[in-house]
Parts: structure tokens; sequence; C-alpha cells
């Protein structure tokens, strides 16, 4: 098959690995930036131009589209989707998942259980909002945030009340959530494709904050998760309509709360982690799902 991989930086961890397990596999692959891209929107023949040259055509393109490129990304994917390419996470689902409010608004409409989360826009509403979620100590999370960037722990009423002033005066949407103490600065990774948890880890948040993403300093060790949060991950999954993604799960006295989705999970700490070849596995969901020269086929 070819593959075209959608990434502004070929030598990233994940995007690499992908790249090199998909030419052992025997396929044709290449790395697109798909900031440097322009489309032809014509209903007869849609197209993806680069460099003068239109791309393609693909059986099968696999986003791997950072937050700050998610609408242009998308739009791109979302053009190779219509040429007749399988997209590894639909464009639609991937804008569903980037959208946390969105996102947290259809997991709570399948009864998926999370944390206490509150949303609003004016200031007037700031102490019936830390009230909703249970007061201080609470998160709040600006929307667009990723890697921990935009996350913010407030121990006091006090606290609260003045980050959540200060977003609102730089005109952010934020989110504000619960604080779940019992988890400990810790969290499961649960890295699902299709209908299975195929690793997991549990991340550690480094001595002094909260945030357990690797990206900032926290440490990790693989785990053996429940029934309960394996199905709950696989459900949440699919309730975003996506076919690979790391689900966030924190363990508290209730039980396992998701507290995101990640549409475009790094694969470096799962796989050398977990031991596990997650990249091969992504390969190998597209070889079952991908219909070789379909995209031929229908003229795009």
């Amino acid at each position: 098959m070819k593959i075209a991989i959608l990434s502004r930086d070929g030598t990233l961890y994940s995007c690499k690995r992908l790249h090199d397990e998909a030419l052992a596999r025997g396929h044709e692959v290449d790395v697109i930036d798909p900031l440097s891209c322009y489309m032809n929107i014509n209903p007869a023949s849609p197209a993806v131009h680069l460099r003068g040259q239109p791309l393609g055509p693909f059986d099968a393109v696999i986003p791997r589209i950072g937050p700050a490129t998610t609408f242009y990304g998308t739009a791109v994917l979302r053009q190779f989707e219509m040429s007749g390419s399988y997209p590894l996470n639909e464009s639609v689902a991937i804008t569903r998942a980037r959208d946390k409010l969105r996102s947290l608004q259809l997991l709570a409409r399948q009864g998926i259980d999370m944390p206490v989360t509150g949303f609003a826009s004016s200031p007037d509403d700031t102490h019936d909002l830390i009230e909703m979620v249970g007061g201080a100590p609470l998160v709040v999370k600006l929307v667009e945030g990723t890697q921990g960037i935009g996350v913010v722990l407030a121990e006091t009423r006090q606290a609260a009340e003045s980050v959540i002033d200060a977003f609102r005066g730089l005109n952010a949407h934020i989110l504000v959530q619960e604080f779940i103490r019992e988890a400990r600065g810790c969290d499961i990774r649960c890295l699902v494709i299709g209908d299975d948890v195929v690793a997991a880890i549990e991340r550690e948040a480094k001595e002094g904050d909260f945030r357990s993403n690797l990206h900032r300093g926290g440490r990790a060790r693989q785990v053996e998760i429940s029934e309960q949060e394996r199905t709950m991950a696989v459900k949440a999954v699919a309730t975003l309509g996506l076919d690979v993604a790391g689900v966030d799960i924190l363990r508290a006295a209730r039980g396992p709360l998701v507290m995101e989705v990640n549409a475009s999970p790094g694969l470096e700490g799962i796989e050398k982690i977990s031991g596990k070849n997650i990249a091969a596995m992504m390969i190998a969901w597209i070889e079952q799902h991908a219909q070789p020269g379909f995209c031929l086929k229908t003229g795009g």
C-alpha cells in the first residue's frame, strides 16, 4: 500500500517509528507536512498539492497532527478522505477529541464517569463555578492546552478565583475540574487500538508537581488495569469515533475516571515502558481496514 504520514517533523519518535514499521512491512511511505500543502476543492477530482504537484493517490493516511495545527491539518486530512484514502482516525473524530469541552460532553452523555467539570464565560459565575466542582483545591485547564501546558492546581478558593479571573482576562476558554486528591499525582495512560487496550502505563508526577505528563518530567511504569478500566477506555475511544487514541484515567475512591482522550498519542514512552511494538500494531490495523488500490478506483 501507499501510506502518507501527516506530520510537521518526520524525525519525531512517533512519526519515525510509524514510517519505519510501514517500510518494514513492505509499504511505500511519504511523510508530508500538512502546512506545506494546498488543496483543490473540486467535486469531480479533489486533490492535495505540494510544491506544484498533486499528491497521491494514497491508500491510507496516518495523521500526526499537533494541537496548534488542528484546523488546517484536519482540513488536509479531510481532503485526502474525499479522495478515497483511509484515515487512521478520521478528521471529524480528531476535531471532536481536540475540543475538550465537546469531548467531555459526549463522554458524559454516554455515562462515562469523569471528574466533576464546570465551564463558564462570565466572571460573575466564579463563585458558583467553584462550588459546582466541590470547592478548592481544584484544577483549572485551558480548553486548548496540551501536554500539561495551561493546567493549574488552585489550592485555595482565593487562588482559584485569581486563576479563573486571570484566564478570563486573557479571553481564554477554561474548564474547572474537581481535584482527585487520592490519585496522588498519578494517572493511567491506556493506548487503545480499535476495541482493545494494547498497552497501559502508570504515570507519576515529578516531586512538587501534580501533572503526570512525561513531557513535564513525570515518571512511568507498566501497570495492570482492571476490566472496568479497560472497558471504560475502549468505550471512550468509540464514543469519539477514533481508531487509535490514548485515554488518561484517574483512579479515584469512587472508581476510575476518564480525564482526557488524546487523538494523537505519543508512542515513545509507552512503547519503551511496555516493551510493545505499538507502531506495528497501528500499521497492522491499517492493513486490516484499508482497501489497497481503493483510492485509484475512485479516481482520487
